[in-house]
C-alpha cells in the first residue's frame, strides 16, 4: 500500500491565507494579558477570535458557494470587523498589526463570497 503525502491529507480550508491568518490572531490574542476591568473585552474578543477561525473551516469545508457556506464566511468576516473594533477599545501590545491581519482576513473573505 503506497502512503499518501501528506499534502493530500489536508482539509480545504487549511489552505487558505485568510485561514492561516484567523489562526495566528486568534493565538496571539489567547496569549495576551488585559488590564484589570477590561475582561469583558478579552471574554468578547476571544468568542470573535475563535468564531473566525471556526466559521472561515466551516464555509470553505461546506462550500463556499453554498448558502450553508456563504452565511458561515459572513459570520466570520463579521467576526474579524468586531475583533479590530475591540483592538480599537484597548491599546495592546501588537494590537494595531494584527488589526492589519484582520482586515486581509475580511478583503480575502469578501472575495471568497463572491
Amino acid at each position: 500500500m503506497s502512503r499518501i503525502p501528506d499534502s493530500e491529507l489536508s482539509l480545504p480550508h487549511e489552505r487558505l491565507d485568510a485561514y492561516r491568518l484567523a489562526v495566528e490572531v486568534n493565538r496571539w490574542f489567547a496569549s495576551l494579558s488585559f488590564p484589570s476591568g477590561r475582561s469583558h473585552l478579552r471574554d468578547q474578543g476571544q468568542r470573535a477570535a475563535d468564531s473566525v477561525v471556526c466559521n472561515i473551516a466551516e464555509g470553505i469545508n461546506k462550500g463556499r458557494r453554498t448558502n450553508a457556506g456563504r452565511h458561515a464566511l459572513r459570520i466570520a468576516r463579521g467576526e474579524a470587523g468586531e475583533l479590530a473594533a475591540i483592538l480599537d477599545c484597548i491599546d495592546l501590545p501588537g494590537g494595531i498589526t494584527h488589526q492589519q491581519k484582520l482586515r486581509r482576513i475580511a478583503v480575502k473573505l469578501a472575495g471568497l463570497m463572491r
